[in-house]
């Protein structure tokens, strides 16, 4: 990738820093680094989630790879043609997305998965190289609403505009389009904030969407 996208040895956000290090050091043969996006790098769907999860990106170098929260998102980009299998256990899984990207808005894991408003605010710059290389009539898929906010945040946009909810459809000039879900956390699906029937509503959105482009 292109430097502006990831610094796969950024230390710019010090309680992140000193984390990563405390982990690296319990927990030897994780990733324990700052994790890059995954996918195709032409993909007209960018899937912007929170931050690497301690025992699952933080530990595989993928995101949503390894815990909870990819069980229902791999299983539901597989369903809609954006995924190669419909499980993502590990980086040597050999899994591939299609026409598809994930990152996230903080590239470290933080502690109780809780990024500070600062460290957000960091981080943002790596997604705004992200957006600016996605391609015309791209759809953009915010997992929850920091992720929401960190994508308006990276592409100047006040958040007022547009409100977070889910299902939302947010069309935010003549080259992207935006789509809201719950994150697919185990708190959301467990409690059923998040059922998988809401959040494959929404892919369906995303998948349909880039089929009537394609065909149209």
């Amino acid at each position: 990738m292109h430097p502006t996208c990831f610094n796969p040895r950024c230390n710019r956000c010090p309680r992140l820093a000193e984390f990563l290090r405390k982990v690296r050091k319990s927990h030897p043969a994780y990733h324990a680094r700052p994790v890059p996006a995954f996918g195709d790098t032409r993909a007209r769907l960018l899937i912007v989630g929170l931050a690497p999860g301690l025992h699952g990106a933080n530990a595989s170098g993928r995101p949503f790879t390894g815990d909870y929260a990819g069980i229902l998102l791999y299983r539901t980009l597989h369903k809609f043609g954006f995924a190669s299998a419909p499980e993502s256990i590990a980086t040597s899984d050999r899994l591939q997305l299609l026409d598809c990207r994930i990152t996230n808005a903080v590239k470290c894991v933080p502690p109780q998965n809780k990024p500070s408003g600062n460290e957000i605010a960091t981080c943002n710059r790596y997604l705004r190289a992200e957006l600016a290389k996605l391609p015309t009539n791209a759809v953009i898929l915010a997992l929850g609403r920091i992720a929401h906010e960190s994508v308006l945040r990276a592409l100047e946009l006040k958040p007022s505009r547009f409100a977070f909810h889910h299902g939302a459809v947010h069309r935010l000039d003549m080259h992207s389009t935006l789509l809201d879900s719950y994150h697919c956390s185990r708190y959301n699906t467990q409690t059923r904030r998040l059922t998988s029937a809401m959040f494959e509503k929404v892919v369906a959105g995303a998948r349909r969407y880039l089929d009537d482009l394609e065909y149209a």
